[in-house]
């Protein structure tokens, strides 16, 4: 075991893509908790020699976080970037914020922005959050939050996920001092209702989306759906109650059903949310409302993983006793699979490492290894004198080690330890 940073203020990690492709940096932002939106930089560390590099410095009073770096290219980075010159009436907040990608030192906005009617198609209307690059890096996946039914009515800015894509650049008539452009065409994936019906397949919010595969998955008639995302949504039993299951939408290949719209405007109107375009099926998983536990679990938080073959995903599910077990399931639906057992279960989000054999996550203060066929489970640390951070277990890309938070004298370091082969 490592410890890779030592500076007397908190490291954060984000839960995926936190490792330069050749495995020798590894991203963080510094905000004082991942609750606290207050960092002022993005950083890298040298794992083997624990060099430090500033990459962005927010200017203007603006604050940073939640970096994520391109899978494909290792001097391209991307994270949530607040606005510049914050004042009361529009400071940071889930529906103003935006993604900013830096490449060679260059800051260019992921996502545009138009809260003016008539709204902008491939535009936001309000905040991107965790911008998580597709596998092969050419697309990206992110939460969203809308500042036009913000202002409307609190209620009606439901959490959705959105698709950044390369389809740009975005450029609306900039009429608000708030706006601006971007470089990709955006465009919100998942469909939200404020008042799902009871024991329905309709959410009130969509989060903790994941990429679907390398290249997708095989459906049933041997077809390949190439882009897909999984995430949770938030269903309403027949009592009334929130049960998040598991969701997938099915999203187009080609560039034209992006731009085109579906059964309502891409941009939103003044009292509706923007809505996906042509070509995208949203689709329920997992039908748990008769468990004595139903839902995916919350706590820990987690974001819905697929290993890289595309066959199965992975979510975290209590088991008869409550306990929060890692669960597996086809992305073409039938029953899910509890993966582990006992007392201890999941303590931590988790990540597939490169081969698809297993999985890393924190369980009973250790940094452990799960068998993605059996379950068993490998501890690759010692129980640890402080537990380590729930947020953020990260594989590197050449599979040979895995790194974490852990807070030493109060504030949150990075550590990694190597995996046997």
């Amino acid at each position: 075991m490592k410890q890779l940073t030592f500076a007397k203020r908190n490291h954060q990690l984000t839960n995926i893509n936190a490792w330069t492709p050749d495995s020798r940096w590894l991203a963080f932002d510094v905000r004082p908790s991942g609750a606290s939106f207050t960092g002022q930089t993005i950083e890298r560390v040298n794992v083997e020699s624990g060099e430090i590099e500033v990459l962005y410095r927010a200017p203007q009073g603006a604050h940073v976080g939640v970096v994520t770096v391109n899978p494909h290219a290792p001097d391209r980075y991307v994270f949530i970037h607040g606005p510049e010159n914050p004042d009361a009436a529009w400071r940071y907040d889930f529906h103003h914020r935006r993604g900013v990608v830096v490449e060679g030192g260059r800051a260019t906005n992921l996502d545009a922005m138009d809260i003016t009617e008539p709204y902008t198609p491939g535009a936001l209307r309000g905040g991107s959050h965790v911008h998580v690059w597709s596998p092969d890096g050419s697309r990206l996946s992110f939460t969203y939050n809308d500042h036009v039914l913000h202002e409307r009515c609190p209620a009606l800015d439901l959490r959705n996920v959105g698709v950044a894509l390369p389809f740009g650049p975005v450029t609306p008539p900039q009429s608000h001092p708030r706006e601006y452009g971007g470089s990709h065409w955006c465009a919100l994936v998942s469909h939200t209702t404020p008042t799902p019906r009871p024991g329905s397949d309709d959410i009130s919010r969509a989060y903790e989306e994941g990429w679907v595969g390398n290249q997708g998955y095989l459906k049933p008639d041997g077809t390949r759906q190439r882009w897909a995302l999984a995430f949770i949504g938030d269903t309403c039993d027949r009592h009334g109650g929130r049960v998040p299951e598991l969701f997938i939408v099915d999203l187009p290949e080609d560039e034209a059903a992006w731009k085109r719209p579906g059964m309502s405007p891409l941009a939103g109107t003044p009292t509706t949310m923007p809505a996906p375009p042509d070509g995208v099926a949203q689709r329920r998983l997992t039908f748990t409302h008769h468990f004595s536990h139903p839902g995916l679990v919350n706590s820990p938080r987690h974001w819905v993983r697929s290993d890289p073959g595309g066959a199965n995903l992975a979510f975290l599910m209590g088991d008869a006793n409550g306990v929060a077990q890692l669960w597996l399931m086809s992305p073409n639906g039938g029953e899910p699979r509890q993966l582990t057992h006992g007392l201890q279960g999941v303590d931590s989000a988790f990540n597939w490492h490169p081969s698809g054999r297993a999985l890393g996550f924190v369980q009973g203060k250790r940094i452990v290894l799960c068998d993605a066929n059996s379950g068993a489970i490998t501890p690759l640390t010692e129980p640890l004198a402080v537990p380590p951070s729930a947020d953020a277990v990260v594989f590197s890309p050449d599979g040979r080690h895995i790194a974490w938070m852990q807070e030493v004298e109060d504030f949150r370091q990075l550590f990694m330890t190597p995996i046997d082969d």
